[in-house]
């Protein structure tokens, strides 16, 4: 999506608060808004047609259904890119709809452990890199959440935030020198 103004942000984040309630008319907006750009995101990174729609229906289900949360801060395209690329990695993982609730019915079964990817995200949430990443001021903090947590290239990032590439890249190196002195 090109750079979202304020408003803009609201007014897609009512579309998401309305669609979640169950307005039918706010989610095929928010569909029509957001489909066709997850689409090709995901398309950039599976080139299985069928797997990606599966990945970007399942994503709106979450929507629609309310399971998945937007703060009403943040980008939508953000979140749904975030829910959707979770999808396509459950997807390729062979983990889609049957492989959770497989791994749901396992854990009624058996003490929980926590996984490899839990951990890290853990560490990054609440270790030294965590603390680190929330003292970086707000716009260093984006670039490293879209390059480098989203996995973005840094063209799909500058879309994405709404700033030149150039900008990125230097945003990019910024945030890495200060977390390098910070974790050092």
């Amino acid at each position: 999506m090109t750079g979202v103004s304020e408003a803009g942000r609201a007014a897609d984040g009512e579309l998401v608060r309305a669609a979640a309630g169950g307005d039918r008319r706010a989610f095929e907006e928010l569909y029509r808004r957001y489909a066709p750009w997850l689409v090709a995101r995901l398309r950039a990174r599976c080139a299985d047609q069928a797997v990606v729609d599966d990945v970007v229906q399942e994503t709106f289900l979450d929507v629609w259904r309310g399971g998945a949360k937007y703060r009403h801060d943040g980008d939508v395209a953000g979140w749904l890119w975030r829910i959707g690329s979770r999808r396509l990695i459950d997807a390729l993982r062979g983990d889609g709809a049957r492989g959770r609730l497989r791994h749901a019915l396992g854990r009624l079964r058996q003490r929980p452990e926590e996984s490899a990817e839990e951990r890290v995200l853990a560490g990054v949430e609440h270790g030294d890199l965590g603390g680190s990443l929330e003292r970086l001021s707000p716009e260093l903090r984006a670039v490293i959440q879209a390059t480098v947590i989203d996995g973005l290239t840094t063209r799909e990032a500058s879309v994405l935030l709404g700033i030149p590439p150039g900008t990125v890249k230097t945003r990019a190196q910024r945030a890495r020198r200060q977390l390098r002195q910070e974790l050092a």
